[in-house]
């Protein structure tokens, strides 16, 4: 499953801060009719994504009905990113075989 979606980086503040890219909600729903085919555990779901010119793997965290992405410092260090800034995300869902 491939989307495209854009969004503003949070952060999300706890003992150390991490930063993530809220899914919004139509995308989010379209994820949940393939979550039981891609998550291996605890409903986080493995994606290929793309933000710019950066490409990584990650796993989706469950929040509110909804799907966080994840952004390490070797995401957002080479795109600039901060919390607040807008992003176009291109996705895939990395479904098990």
């Amino acid at each position: 499953m491939e989307l495209v979606f854009s969004a503003q980086v949070i952060e999300w503040r706890g003992p150390s801060p991490h930063y993530f890219v809220p899914v919004p909600d139509e995308e989010s729903a379209d994820i949940r009719e393939v979550a039981a085919m891609a998550t291996y555990g605890w409903g986080v779901i493995p994606v290929r994504a793309r933000i710019g010119e950066t490409a990584f793997e990650t796993s989706l965290f469950p929040k509110d009905g909804g799907y966080l992405l994840p952004l390490k410092a070797a995401v957002r260090k080479p795109q600039d990113l901060t919390a607040g800034d807008d992003v176009t995300v291109e996705m895939t869902v990395r479904l098990r075989t």
